[in-house]
Order: C-alpha cells, then structure tokens, then sequence
C-alpha cells in the first residue's frame, strides 16, 4: 500500500484582529480577516511570499493559525511534489505576487489542487472581490496597494526559500571535514546571538495607521453631528491624505 500524507491547510490573519473590528464602518460590510494560507505536508508548511518559501511545521513567521483545515491525504511522494515546485517557481515570484489577483491564497490553491484535487475554501479565495465590491473600494485601495509593495519587498519576515533537490545534491559533491561542520555551526551560534531582533515593518505601519485613524476618528465623533460609519470613513480619507495616498477633498 503506498504511503499516504497528511495535507492541511494553515489559516493566518495578517491583520490581526483589526479587519473584523473595523470592517464594518469602513467597508459597509463584515469582513473576517485578511487571509494568509500555508500548505502543511511531509512536515513542512509551503506558502508564497516573496517567492515559494518553506518552514519546518510550527514556525513560520505568520506564528500560530487562526484555524487549520484538514484537507485530506495524499500519496505523492515529496520528491515529486518539489519537482512540481521547481516547475511553477517561476510563476511565484516577488515580481508576479499581486494581493488582489496572484497571492498566497492562489498559491495554496493551485497547490492543493495538484496533492488532492481539492480547493481550498471558497471564502478564502474571494476575499479581494468581497473587498473590492465595496463602495469604500477606492478609499481603501492605496492602503492595499502599500501593503502589496511592502510583502514584495520583503517586509514580512521570511522563511527558508524552497530549493530544489538538485541544487543540494550538488552542495553534497563538495567534501567537508567534521572539523569545518563544527567550526560552521559554531560561527552560525555567533551570527545568531549577535545579530539584532528582526523588526516587522509591516506590524510598524499598520500599528501607525490604526493609532491616527483611530486619534482622527475619536476627534471627529467628538463632534456629535455624523454617525459613527461616516466618521470612520472621513478619518480614514483623512490619515490617506496625511500621507499623501489619496488625492480627494473633502
């Protein structure tokens, strides 16, 4: 009987917490959260960002899933699946990474699709069209565009990039003594213990945003005279025009 392998799907929310407490007044509709997905498999999480990337299960840098969905059990070897990464790399990549169109969700999906023959969940992979058939889109749309350029270039921590079987066997033709692999891990300790915290820069900006919408929007209800939606709205259009995101009057 051939060996079969767990498949789960690893749910993230990267706004932690603040799409479903300000979606409503901002979008006119509920939204859950902004969704980040990872395939767990043969022991490892796969997700897109910034290119296919890899982690040992339980340590990617998006922490621990909202939920986990079971997708079911695969009997492709690992080493077949990683020839079918190697062919869609070039696919995945910083440079093709769109949040609306080509995403991490996508990713999963096509994924999912090749071990399964499965989709993920539909609410998962409709989230830009729920967003952007608001009519509070184009209002919230240079905050999106900002955090697409940020996740390409890197702004979310990464994990180990995939590598294809090949490229390490052909590490494995060079020769190396214990002595060099004692004296490697032993400037890696080094490395490691010097080297400063990692900041987020994305967790930076967000936190920023959300602390002068939220100063504008108090100053604003302190008024009395617009409800608490409009407020919302007009505190957000304001911190946009602070910044310089968008070009409207108001």
């Amino acid at each position: 009987m051939e060996e079969g392998y767990k498949v789960a799907l690893n749910v993230y929310d990267l706004s932690n917490g603040l799409a479903k407490q300000f979606s409503t007044a901002f979008l006119g509709k509920p939204i859950e959260a902004v969704w980040h997905t990872g395939i767990e498999v043969y022991g490892i999480e796969y997700y897109f960002s910034g290119g296919i990337q890899q982690s040992p299960a339980g340590t990617t840098p998006f922490g621990t899933p909202l939920r986990v969905v079971d997708l079911g059990m695969t009997h492709i070897p690992k080493d077949i699946f990683e020839d079918y990464l190697t062919d869609i790399a070039p696919r995945y990549t910083a440079e093709t990474y769109s949040i609306l169109r080509h995403n991490c969700n996508n990713f999963s999906n096509e994924v999912a699709q090749f071990l399964l023959g499965v989709s993920i969940p539909e609410y998962i992979l409709n989230l830009p069209n729920e967003v952007m058939s608001s009519p509070m889109a184009p209002l919230i749309l240079p905050m999106i565009q900002q955090l697409e350029s940020t996740l390409k270039s890197g702004g979310v921590p990464q994990g180990p990039q995939f590598r294809p079987d090949a490229q390490v066997k052909s590490q494995g033709h060079n020769p190396s003594t214990n002595t060099d692999h004692n004296n490697t891990e032993k400037v890696q300790r080094e490395e490691k213990q010097t080297k400063p915290p990692v900041s987020d820069p994305l967790g930076d900006a967000r936190n920023k945003v959300q602390q002068e919408i939220m100063k504008e929007f108090t100053a604003i209800m302190a008024s009395g005279t617009i409800r608490a939606s409009e407020a919302a709205a007009l505190a957000t259009r304001r911190v946009m025009q602070k910044h310089g995101n968008l070009d409207v009057h108001t």
